[in-house]
């Protein structure tokens, strides 16, 4: 485990924002490499070799290549777990992978870039807009059966890992999050934390310095 890993991800995906914030949590030094979605690098031959899923995040740690930010997330967890990002209680346990499998299989998955681009561009907005709107309606409820100060009692867990970028989203399809209130509670702890500041997109090397002063 000597080497240092190295993170494909780009600046405005939440599902690598996801991977960096535990990663930063952890205290686990990586390598970024950008792969730019927006100008269709992750279809590139380069890219689609080494993953051929053409997706966001994608990691090499210990001479393993892994995708999909949940997998990620858990060999992490399991083979770094000097800081736990999952509860020691099984339910609580249970909790936080309900809320992680809320945010990355209901809400972000039917409103990301490849969702987005069969719709014509005027629907584009609204389609993403809704679909953030209810998947977050029912974080919030699940959030009422477990929140402390953050998603699920006083600790960080890879819940708040995924519910942070998620409302980065939110804010890009201006959702309104006043009926939030747990939610937004939440936020407010995890962005007092070094490791969900410098995970932020704004803070990313391939961010274009015109956004960077943008906050949401």
């Amino acid at each position: 485990m000597d080497s240092k890993p190295v993170l494909y991800t780009y600046f405005r995906s939440s599902s690598a924002a996801r991977v960096r914030i535990a990663l930063n949590l952890k205290r686990i030094a990586y390598e970024a490499r950008p792969i730019n979605l927006a100008a269709g690098e992750h279809l590139s031959e380069a890219y689609t070799s080494q993953n051929p899923e053409a997706l966001l995040p994608y990691m090499l740690i210990d001479g393993n290549a892994i995708s999909q930010s949940v997998a990620i997330l858990e060999y992490l967890e399991e083979t770094r777990p000097e800081m736990p990002l999952l509860p020691k209680d099984p339910a609580h346990r249970a909790q936080v992978r309900a809320i992680v499998g809320a945010i990355c299989c209901d809400i972000q998955p039917l409103q990301n870039l490849r969702v987005l681009k069969t719709l014509p561009k005027d629907q584009q907005a609204e389609h993403a807009h809704g679909v953030i709107t209810r998947g977050l309606g029912v974080v919030e409820k699940m959030l009422e059966k477990c929140a402390g100060k953050f998603c699920v009692g006083d600790q960080v867990t890879l819940a708040d890992c995924c519910l942070i970028p998620q409302l980065g989203n939110a804010y890009r399809f201006a959702v309104d999050l006043s009926p939030f209130s747990l939610i937004q509670a939440v936020e407010a702890n995890a962005n007092s934390l070094d490791a969900f500041r410098q995970a932020h997109w704004t803070q990313q090397p391939d961010c274009p310095p015109e956004l960077r002063n943008n906050s949401a």
